[in-house]
C-alpha cells in the first residue's frame, strides 16, 4: 500500500509491476512478490512472496450499479494461498481468494454504505454483497461458487448484525436464522472501514471468512480524507533499472 508515480508502473498481459513489487501469472498460478517498507506506527521491511493457487478461474462479473459504473470481478473465488514473508512467523498456507473491483466513478459518488463477505462453504465458497446506494436503492446479492468456479445466484440468508468495529463502523453479514456472527480476527480498522475474519453459519455450516464494512458517508468527510495521505506512505522518483 505505497503511493508511487507513473514512472513506477510497468505492465504486460501477465505482469504488473509497481516499484519494487509485482504480481505475475505463471500458468494458472498468481505470484505476488513484495518488497516494501511499512508505514507508521511500525516502520519495517515487508519482503517475500505470496502464491495464489486457484481451484478454478471464472469469467463472472457482477454489476454493482445498473449503469455498470461499478463492477465486482471474482477471478478466483476459491483458492489455496501460500505466504512466505521474510519475518519469523509470517509463513502459512490457507484457504483464500482473488478478486477485484473496477469502476468509472469514485465509490462515494454512488454508495452510502456496504458490506461484503466471502466464506468457504461446501467445497467452494459463498459471497455476499450488500450495499445502500446514494439514490436510496439497495444491492443484495449472494453467489455460491463450486470448486470448478461455476457460479449460482442464491437467495441470501437473513441479515445479521454483529459488534461494531473499534472505530464504531456498523457491521452486518448474512447468517442462518437465530445465529449471531462474530469477529474472530481483526485485519484492518479505520474510521470508515473494517476488514476482519468473521464466523457465521450458512445452511447449517459454521464457517470463517473475510468480511468488510465500508462507511462511505464517513469517507466523504473532509476531516477524514486527509488521514489517508498520512497513513499511506509515498515514494517519489522511482525508476526501473535499464533493461
Amino acid at each position: 500500500m505505497t503511493d508511487r508515480g507513473r514512472s513506477a508502473l510497468r505492465q504486460t498481459a501477465s505482469r504488473l509491476e509497481v516499484g519494487p513489487s509485482m504480481m505475475r501469472w505463471e500458468g494458472d498460478q498468481l505470484f505476488i512478490d513484495i518488497n516494501e517498507i511499512s508505514s507508521l506506527p511500525i516502520v519495517s521491511r515487508v519482503r517475500g512472496q505470496i502464491r495464489v493457487i486457484p481451484s478454478a478461474l471464472t469469467t463472472v462479473e457482477m454489476l454493482l450499479t445498473d449503469d455498470g459504473a461499478h463492477v465486482w470481478r471474482p477471478f478466483a473465488p476459491t483458492a489455496t494461498v501460500e505466504v512466505e514473508l521474510e519475518a519469523p512467523g509470517w509463513q502459512w498456507t490457507g484457504h483464500g481468494y482473488f478478486d477485484a473491483n473496477f469502476g468509472t466513478r469514485a465509490l462515494e459518488q454512488d454508495f452510502r454504505y456496504w458490506t461484503w463477505g466471502r466464506f468457504p462453504t461446501g467445497g467452494g465458497s459463498t459471497c455476499f454483497y450488500d450495499a445502500t446506494r446514494l439514490d436510496g436503492s439497495d444491492l443484495a446479492r449472494a453467489i455460491r461458487f463450486d470448486a470448478d468456479g461455476r457460479a449460482e445466484v442464491i437467495t441470501p440468508p437473513e441479515r445479521a448484525p454483529f459488534a461494531r468495529s473499534l472505530w464504531a463502523v456498523k457491521r452486518e453479514t448474512r447468517a442462518d436464522p437465530g445465529y449471531r456472527p462474530r469477529q474472530v480476527k481483526n485485519m484492518l480498522d479505520a474510521p470508515f472501514y473494517s476488514r476482519s475474519a468473521v464466523r457465521t453459519k450458512i445452511d447449517g455450516e459454521e464457517t470463517v471468512g473475510v468480511h468488510e464494512a465500508l462507511d462511505l458517508t464517513r469517507f466523504r468527510s473532509p476531516l477524514l480524507k486527509p488521514m489517508l495521505a498520512v497513513r499511506v506512505p509515498r515514494r517519489r522518483g522511482w525508476r526501473f533499472d535499464p533493461v
